[in-house]
């Protein structure tokens, strides 16, 4: 997480004495990659009504697509750099969002599996997400953009303290 969101970020997302740490940078790439591709549609739309006649359409459509692909792009960074984590001794805490901040404890004794994940992209880049499933239906704590050795060492940890924690229920 970066020195400005971890310094306008309230006391709410900070909890006194965790130190987060930040996902890899390379997700911003990953997503900016995944715009590019999506953003290709709109640019075909745009080409066949030009060549279809239909400048003012086309004209439009190029203009609403390079507002949406310059936007997206700095949205990505942003958001990539709002991502969060930190273990501590009883719990897991996950932290993301702009403009809705987002604040997920995952209790140890909670969790009931620890998944990792990688999409074609995540790993042409060398990237893994960690994702925690719990008995509640509604916990979303993912941590996406982390080293694939970084990810299966957390996984490993987690499911560790998960069992430890459970067996003594």
């Amino acid at each position: 997480m970066d020195e400005s969101t971890a310094t306008t970020e309230s006391g709410a997302f900070r909890p006194p004495g965790e130190r987060w740490t930040p996902i890899s940078p390379k997700l911003a790439i990953a997503h900016r990659l995944s715009l590019t591709l999506f953003i290709l549609v709109p640019v075909a739309a745009a080409v066949v009504f030009a060549i279809l006649g239909w400048q003012l359409a086309a004209i439009a459509t190029a203009a609403a697509t390079v507002v949406v692909f310059v936007w997206a792009w700095w949205l990505i960074g942003r958001r990539v750099r709002s991502y969060g984590y930190a273990e501590r001794a009883d719990d897991l805490l996950v932290v993301r969002g702009i403009m809705f901040r987002r604040l997920v404890v995952v209790p140890y004794g909670r969790m009931q599996l620890v998944d990792l994940n990688a999409g074609p992209i995540d790993r042409l880049l060398g990237l893994a997400t960690v994702q925690l499933h719990t008995a509640a239906a509604t916990t979303d704590a993912t941590i996406p953009g982390l080293p694939p050795e970084e990810a299966a060492s957390l996984r490993d940890r987690l499911a560790a303290r998960g069992e430890q924690r459970s067996a003594g229920l």
